[in-house]
C-alpha cells in the first residue's frame, strides 16, 4: 500500500539558500531508493522558514529504509545545524480503510 510521509521542519533565518540545496540533494538521493514514488516541497505562506516535504513511497518499509539510510543521516546532520527544533514526521496510508 502506498504511503505519504510529511516531514515538517523550521529553519533559522538567513539559511534558505542552504536549505534549498540540502533538500534538493536529499531528494535526488531518495529518488534512487527502492520504493520512492515522488516528493514535493511546501513552504508556509506566512513563514518561509517553515517547510514541509511530502514524499510518497510504495510501502512503510521502503520509507523506513530511506529514513535509516546513511545518506539521509548525512543530510540530516547538515540540516540539524540550521534547524529550529527537531523535525516532525507523520506517515499516512494513501486512501481510506473501511470498517468492513
Amino acid at each position: 500500500m502506498a504511503i505519504k510521509v510529511l516531514i515538517k521542519r523550521k529553519f533559522k533565518t538567513g539559511n534558505l539558500n542552504q536549505v534549498s540545496q540540502l533538500l534538493n540533494r536529499a531528494r535526488y538521493s531518495a529518488m534512487g531508493m527502492k520504493g520512492y514514488i515522488s516528493s514535493e516541497t511546501l513552504t508556509d505562506l506566512r513563514d518561509p522558514h517553515r517547510i514541509v516535504v511530502a514524499s510518497m513511497w510504495h510501502s512503510i518499509e521502503d520509507w523506513t529504509n530511506w529514513k535509516t539510510n546513511p545518506s539521509r543521516s548525512e543530510f540530516m546532520g547538515e540540516m540539524e545545524k540550521i534547524m529550529v527544533g527537531p523535525e516532525e514526521m507523520e506517515a499516512y496510508a494513501m486512501g481510506m480503510k473501511t470498517d468492513a
